[in-house]
């Protein structure tokens, strides 16, 4: 037992073969293109809730975040991480079973003296006999008790450390992934939402244009009986009526296409009892977010850190090639106590034991731990270019949102304004053509003209509010964990 006392002292001094990892620097530029020089910190740390201040949108977001099937397969794959890593550090530690056994047993006499020349046993003998005194065979049986330490590897140059690191890093790694599913998913609830209300409103404005439309046609139609009026005036309003009708068509099929998502999104039929919406061009949504620095978005992206704990993996992985092409020791041990008779198995002197070391060093494997060697090197380059891409790409969506940041609002000023002008051109439109002064394909005109800019009015807006939410997700926000207060 005292030499089982040194296992923990040679895995103590175990050296580890992984090479030195330097995280590579950031390819991007040190601040992110129209961002303030005193840009306030990244509004990563801004609650979802504070965020999207609509409470029907807020209600829809806890539903999917503890419905959403894709969001539970993460989850799932994150444990199933923890526990690989679990199996993988297991490997470090010695095997320890214990194991009873009673056996009984029967020898021929002829098989029993056959190393004594022949003769008859010197012991007891105990079984069926021929005759009065000569025995046929010996018959006994044997209780056995041990403690069995099964082969376990002294990991000399850390090539058991190094599995257990790269799985633990693995573990990370998925962890990390879920919480970049868990922003994904509050984004992708959000851009569904939007997309709903979009259409909502949009069908609803086509729904009352054409019925003024149709009030117009009917009054063309009734004025060209009249004779008060030429062929193209009526021509004119029914094409409005029918452009009107193919727009309700298509802004209904966008509905249901949007519900669909966002049925999907929250895994489960809406419910009946969601507060009521706010209206698109009055959503509570936080449109100007500070993104402060690259390395502020680093930090605060998941997606990232992933990348990250993957390439310390994949880092793990090169140690654990090197360590194979070294020797291996490994040890088998056994203690325990053996008795023919279950009452005397403890007492006296019948303990056993057994001690076996190994030592194993590879010599020709076909160029195996070569080539894996080899292949660790590569994947770990590749995780370095993964690494290097996901914050190119994070960059890259954080500059769009500074993008629309930037000029959203102008073009939301500009339009309000088209809106305003169409609407005077509509008024004057009205007030000429019953005066007389301009025919009714002026007002039909301007009417259509108004049309068109408050649509365009509905699309923008839902442009604006999906470009502050990707923002939004891409500086990593929206990861509190319990349910949406940090």
């Amino acid at each position: 037992m005292r030499r089982l006392m040194v296992l923990p002292l040679l895995m103590a001094t175990a050296c580890s073969m992984n090479p030195r990892l330097d995280t590579p620097a950031p390819p991007v530029d040190a601040a992110f293109p129209q961002a303030s020089p005193v840009e306030a910190p990244s509004a990563a740390a801004l609650d979802w809730r504070d965020m999207f201040g609509d409470a029907r949108l807020q209600r829809l977001i806890e539903l999917a975040l503890a419905n959403n099937r894709d969001l539970r397969i993460t989850t799932l794959n994150v444990e199933a991480a923890r526990s690989q890593f679990r199996v993988q550090r297991a490997a470090q530690l010695p095997s320890i079973d214990a194991n009873g056994s009673y056996t009984r047993q029967r020898t021929p006499l002829e098989t029993a003296t056959a190393g004594f020349g022949g003769g008859a046993p010197t012991g007891p003998v105990v079984g069926p006999v021929v005759g009065a005194d000569r025995p046929t065979g010996i018959e006994f049986g044997q209780f056995n008790a041990s403690a069995a330490l099964t082969t376990f590897e002294i990991d000399l140059f850390g090539r058991l450390r190094s599995q257990s690191q790269a799985a633990f890093e693995r573990y990370l790694a998925s962890e990390q992934g879920r919480r970049a599913a868990r922003i994904a998913l509050i984004g992708s609830v959000a851009d569904a939402y939007l997309a709903e209300r979009l259409a909502t409103e949009q069908r609803a404005l086509t729904e009352r244009t054409l019925t003024d439309w149709r009030t117009s046609l009917d009054i063309a139609q009734r004025l060209r009986t009249a004779r008060q009026t030429s062929g193209l005036e009526v021509a004119q309003a029914e094409g409005l009526v029918r452009q009107a009708e193919a727009d309700l068509a298509l802004r209904t099929r966008a509905l249901q296409l949007a519900r669909n998502v966002l049925q999907l999104l929250v895994a489960a039929p809406l419910p009946s009892d969601l507060p009521p919406a706010v209206p698109l061009m009055a959503q509570p949504v936080v449109t100007r977010l500070p993104v402060g620095l690259p390395s502020d978005l680093i930090a605060n992206r998941p997606d990232i850190r992933q990348s990250e704990h993957e390439l310390v993996a994949a880092n793990a992985d090169v140690g654990a090639a090197r360590a194979a092409f070294f020797p291996r020791l490994s040890i088998t041990g056994l203690l325990g106590v053996t008795s023919l008779a279950f009452d005397g198995l403890f007492k006296g002197d019948n303990h056993t034991w057994s001690f076996s070391p190994q030592i194993s060093q590879p010599i020709f494997r076909g160029g195996g731990l070569r080539g894996q060697l080899a292949l660790s090197q590569v994947r770990k380059s590749v995780a370095i270019a993964q690494y290097e891409r996901t914050i190119q790409v994070a960059f890259r969506e954080v500059s769009d949102g500074l993008a629309g940041r930037e000029t959203y609002a102008t073009q939301a000023a500009a339009q309000a304004r088209v809106i305003d002008t169409a609407s005077k051109r509509v008024a004057l439109s009205d007030l000429r053509y019953r005066a007389g002064v301009d025919s009714r394909l002026e007002l039909l005109d301007a009417q259509r003209s108004s049309y068109a800019a408050r649509q365009a009015q509905l699309d923008l807006r839902r442009d604006e509010l999906s470009s502050a939410a990707a923002l939004y997700r891409s500086l990593g926000g929206g990861d509190a964990e319990d349910g949406g207060r940090r």
